[in-house]
């Protein structure tokens, strides 16, 4: 079945909506940097809203951005795009960026949790808009200096002005993301399915599939290098392909024992079980559980990350990993 998404390219966008208006970049991090600089380049007006003395500070002048503090940005954007962390948005919000936005205003975000979980509620005659890049910002940044652009999201939360899509489009062909496309969602859909792909697939899920494999085997009395290179340093060819091709490209590439043993044995580890249980992960995103006990952590200072990061670099795959990744470096 076809999909029934439409893709926006260039032509369907305009610079001329950002013409005469400030893009006030809060927070100069992987995404921050990439996206300030992309408009910059593109001759958007652009100031950076970082905090006085922190090692941010120094290295947006030395790119070449005006740098100011974050409450004399916001007061001076007619865009305040959000791209400090989701666990601090709210605070820096509500002290430095609310009691400076002006009716006509455009509050902007990549990613949409603290919009989708009312964490910042915008007052009404500010529009409200999201594009997100489908790439982490050192490719956002490498694609656009290449002539080209990464894949991205947009969304309007709030269209107080009757010009919200338009902004946002000229947003996205600002930083080359039309080039490649982009698609039109929801602040809840962008929001909800990226915590459900990080959570169940790309960060939670993969890492315990590949512990859990390297771990069988290694109790079993292989080698560590070995289980290293089988369960988790071959993942990124299995992946690459993936990219390239879908499933189809892998399944094509691997040989035809690989694909055999895939196919007749791949649901006995991802089981009705585990997709039951990805089913209450998701669940738990939707009514608002999981951003609760997020916010929880972050108050207490996350201790839970803070030791699970300590207790990590110990477990014998990263101490093989260290001396495996050493084979290829070659310095």
């Amino acid at each position: 079945m076809e999909s029934e998404v439409e893709v926006y390219h260039d032509e369907d966008a305009s610079l001329d909506a950002l013409k005469g208006k400030t893009i006030a970049v809060i927070g100069y991090g992987s995404q921050g940097s990439a996206q300030a600089l992309n408009m910059k380049d593109s001759g958007c007006s652009v100031v950076a809203g970082l905090r006085e003395g922190g090692k941010s500070w120094d290295k947006a002048k030395e790119d070449g951005l005006e740098v100011v503090p974050v409450n004399e940005a916001a007061r001076r954007g007619d865009i305040i795009h959000m791209l400090i962390p989701d666990e601090v948005q709210a605070k820096v919000y509500a002290a430095q960026v609310a009691p400076n936005l002006e009716e006509g205003d455009a509050l902007c975000f990549s990613h949409g949790f603290n919009i989708a979980f009312d964490l910042i509620v915008p007052p009404k005659g500010v529009d409200v808009i999201m594009v997100a890049p489908k790439a982490p910002g050192s490719m956002v940044r490498k694609l656009y200096l290449d002539g080209f652009g990464t894949p991205a999201l947009i969304a309007v939360g709030q269209d107080s002005t009757a010009n919200a899509r338009e902004i946002v489009l000229a947003m996205a062909k600002a930083m080359h993301f039309t080039r490649a496309g982009v698609i039109e969602t929801t602040f809840w859909d962008e929001t909800t399915s990226d915590l459900f792909g990080e959570q169940a697939v790309l960060c939670g899920g993969v890492t315990e599939l590949v512990k859990a494999g390297f771990d069988t085997l290694v109790q079993n009395g292989y080698k560590p290098e070995l289980a290293y290179f089988e369960c988790l340093n071959e993942l990124k060819l299995i992946v690459d392909l993936f990219y390239d091709g879908g499933l189809g490209l892998m399944w094509k590439s691997v040989s035809n024992t690989a694909e055999y043993g895939g196919r007749t044995r791949g649901k006995r580890i991802v089981t009705d079980q585990t997709r039951k249980e990805m089913q209450n992960l998701l669940e738990e995103i939707k009514n608002g559980k999981f951003t609760s006990e997020w916010m929880e952590e972050n108050k207490k200072g996350a201790p839970f990350l803070k030791k699970a990061r300590e207790g990590e670099k110990k477990e014998l795959i990263e101490q093989v990993g260290e001396r495996i990744r050493k084979l290829y470096s070659r310095g």
